[in-house]
């Protein structure tokens, strides 16, 4: 008689309504914990529901639904009741939110897709290399490193073979034409060159030059090597 009593009264203990759905629960496991922050009655079905929701629409501090709990939930605590797809993307809303304040990309090579933070707060960088996978892009227009063009160029003319071609350019040191943008390669002399298409122009520094004399002369410590 002592047994049954005390098994009735443990069935009452582990029996619940659901705040949410309304509905009693008698198994103990279809309650949901959250970590012992708060002991509000919500069963597991509909709370997975609710967390997905609030993920949905980016909210990453999720609060208990009980109207007057001031808690959060805790992710931890709730990673073995959900799929492992929606604690991912909980875990990329948390990270995102705490660094709102600071200027961030996504990595554009679509294998790697990392979040890169410009921690420095350098608005002027430009020439980035991903962390992750290793890849230069471009801080700026957000797409692969493009060198010898500018980003306000179409994509039409910034084929991959031109892409690469720039990277090597940039990586010897050439330098192109102010003019025709043709790739120009110094083996030796002064600073001073002519491309194929006529111009003169200063190794260095890019200037232009419509006399080759006048301009040595009055750009010597430039064009001097």
């Amino acid at each position: 008689m002592g047994n049954t009593i005390q098994k009735k009264k443990q069935d009452d203990e582990d029996t619940f309504t659901c705040e949410i759905c309304l509905e009693t629960q008698t198994l103990p496991s279809k309650k949901f914990k959250n970590s012992d922050r708060c002991v509000h009655s919500f069963c597991t079905d509909c709370m997975i529901t609710y967390i997905q929701v609030k993920i949905e629409d980016n909210v990453s501090n999720i609060k208990c639904p009980h109207k007057s709990c001031k808690y959060s939930l805790e992710p931890l605590s709730c990673r073995p009741k959900i799929e492992q797809k929606l604690f991912n993307k909980w875990c990329d809303t948390l990270c995102e939110s705490s660094v709102s304040g600071v200027d961030g990309v996504y990595c554009p090579n679509k294998e790697c897709l990392e979040l890169i933070l410009n921690e420095c707060g350098d608005r002027n960088a430009k020439r980035c290399v991903c962390p992750a996978c290793k890849k230069p892009f471009c801080l700026t227009c957000k797409v692969s490193w493009h060198a010898g063009y500018t980003c306000e160029e179409s994509g039409e003319t910034r084929d991959q073979n031109d892409v690469t071609f720039g990277v090597v350019c940039e990586s010897k040191g050439w330098k192109r034409c102010p003019n025709c943008m043709h790739c120009i390669e110094l083996l030796y002399g002064c600073n001073m060159v002519q491309c194929r298409c006529g111009i003169g122009f200063c190794y260095e520094c890019g200037k232009q030059a419509s006399d080759f004399k006048l301009f040595f002369s009055t750009h010597y410590r430039c064009c001097q090597t």
